[in-house]
């Protein structure tokens, strides 16, 4: 690599152990035949800047796709490349440039190319690598997924990003982490604001927008605002680009944006659709809702399906519930407002799945058809909850069946990994086999699974196995927003957390062959 080798990225805090269901290529298919569109069989494909490593691993461990990528953080890399060898899905993840892994000649052409987030916060340069590579390696009949940083939601936060950067990079701070830096920065904006400019009098919800920042984890901060590049892409801008390339858009990665009813007004709604042209339709709507972050699918050579295969392609999708029937959340957020689901809609649905089975639209459609709701209907009540994360697609059998040891072996390290006091503490999420992708498990729940492989018989044995894991390094539990730190509060928690998990949040695991 050149001496040079950040090219401005943040490198001396780690980026966040996220885990991002749109990179899974079986979420493809439903997301395409909602709009009409049929979509290609997933065999290679390639994550651009993953990370840490965790949507890759799962992705490869959790299917029977071919998955490729690369990063250039030396840190990032090598965990990432552990994961891969834990897991045994094969997973081929290079630590390398933009320029390094793009001009690779052994690389397959791909059914799939993803990157999240990487478009905005990298180089001119490193975009028009991507944007080349993506014209050569990406199979006709192909999909690109891209998420970035998109006006006008950002244009009024892109003045006090550049200001937080710039007291950031002061010579005075030479020597000091990027955490610390951070600190110094959010602490002057706020001094600033202090002194009632009129930049806050003009946008007054930017007072708010900084109170978020002061809260968010500085390794989230860091890489998402205080990277040298911090490049905002309008929806034509990107059209332009990838058309240059041979693709056209598809459709957004966001199943929640498929619901205008939930995300528009009736006037809005109005709007958007006396506007004949697709892609200025999608910069008005970003207008209606002022989207900040975009999530798009983009296909070379897009195959419309005909009426009859349309409705036969949706019928056949199957899903299945990440959450517990009564646990879904029956108030949800869309990108512009928080909506209250229909019940007369969701219930009879969310009943249907409430075996924890897998199960086809058509097949629920037949099973609420008395309660008259058809096929769409049904259609958009999953796309709200697969959107929201309470649902999920599910992947083929060839690709379940595939799946199975690389889940098993992946989810046992990570699991074994909650158990410790190093960075892996805060993966939340786990491979499934049914959905081949990520299913939420946050850590007090990962050490109960751990108790339970580790043969811990009673209530009493698994709260007391917890408790001497968290309490050896010095933790206690937080409830309501209060720290625990009296011995049997944390062990009473726990003991409701138990309760909770064995009965509710288990079986639903298992089902899911999670554990």
């Amino acid at each position: 690599m050149s001496a040079n080798w950040t090219d401005g990225y943040v490198t001396d805090i780690g980026y966040t152990h996220g885990y991002y269901p749109q990179l899974n290529p079986a979420r493809l298919q439903l997301a395409f035949a909602a709009v009409g569109l049929d979509s290609p069989e997933v065999r290679t494909a390639c994550e651009l800047g993953f990370g840490q490593g965790l949507s890759v691993n799962i992705h490869a461990a959790a299917s029977s796709v071919a998955w490729y990528g690369n990063d250039f953080n030396p840190a990032q890399a090598s965990h990432a490349r552990m994961l891969a060898q834990v897991a045994g899905g094969g997973a081929q993840l290079q630590q390398a440039s933009f320029a390094e892994f793009c001009a690779r000649e052994d690389l397959p052409q791909f059914d799939f190319i993803a990157m999240h987030g990487i478009w905005s916060w990298v180089s001119a340069e490193n975009r028009a690598i991507i944007r080349d590579f993506v014209e050569r390696r990406l199979k006709i009949g192909g999909v690109l997924y891209v998420s970035y940083n998109t006006q006008p939601g950002w244009a009024a936060f892109m003045p006090l990003r550049d200001l937080l950067l710039r007291h950031f990079d002061m010579p005075s701070n030479a020597g000091k982490g990027s955490a610390e830096r951070i600190d110094a920065a959010l602490e002057f904006a706020e001094r600033m604001f202090a002194a009632n400019p009129v930049y806050v009098q003009a946008n007054p919800f930017m007072q708010e927008r900084l109170e978020l920042l002061k809260k968010q984890s500085r390794h989230y901060l860091a890489h998402e605002y205080f990277n040298r590049h911090w490049h905002v892409e309008a929806f034509a801008d990107m059209a332009a680009i990838w058309a240059d390339a041979g693709l056209e858009f598809a459709c957004s990665a966001d199943l929640r944006d498929y619901l205008d009813i939930a995300n528009l007004t009736a006037a809005q709604r109005e709007f958007c659709a006396a506007v004949e042209d697709r892609h200025l339709r999608q910069s008005v709507r970003d207008f209606m809702v002022n989207q900040q972050f975009r999530r798009d699918y983009w296909v070379r050579g897009a195959q419309p399906l005909d009426p009859a295969g349309h409705q036969a392609t949706l019928a056949a999708q199957r899903v299945v519930l990440l959450n517990t029937p009564g646990k879904i959340p029956m108030t949800q957020k869309t990108v512009s407002a928080e909506i209250t689901l229909n019940r007369h809609i969701y219930d009879p649905i969310i009943d249907v799945l409430a075996d924890l089975q897998p199960h086809s639209l058509g097949e629920i459609a037949g099973i609420v058809g008395s309660r008259n709701l058809g096929l769409q209907q049904v259609l958009e009540a999953m796309m709200m909850l697969i959107g929201s994360g309470q649902a999920a697609p599910v992947q083929d059998e060839t690709g379940k069946s595939a799946g199975g040891n690389g889940c098993a072996a992946l989810n046992r390290h990570l699991i074994g990994q909650a158990a410790g006091s190093n960075a892996d503490g805060d993966i939340e999420h786990l491979a499934s086999p049914v959905t081949g992708g990520g299913v939420p498990a946050d850590r007090i729940q990962q050490l109960f699974m751990l108790a339970v492989l580790e043969q811990q018989q009673t209530p009493v044995e698994i709260v007391d196995f917890v408790w001497r894991r968290i309490s050896a390094q010095g933790k206690m539990l937080v409830k309501d927003g209060v720290r625990l730190e009296d011995a049997q509060a944390n062990l009473d928690e726990l003991t409701e957390q138990a309760t909770r998990f064995f009965v509710e949040r288990l079986p639903l695991l298992q089902a899911l062959q999670v554990i």
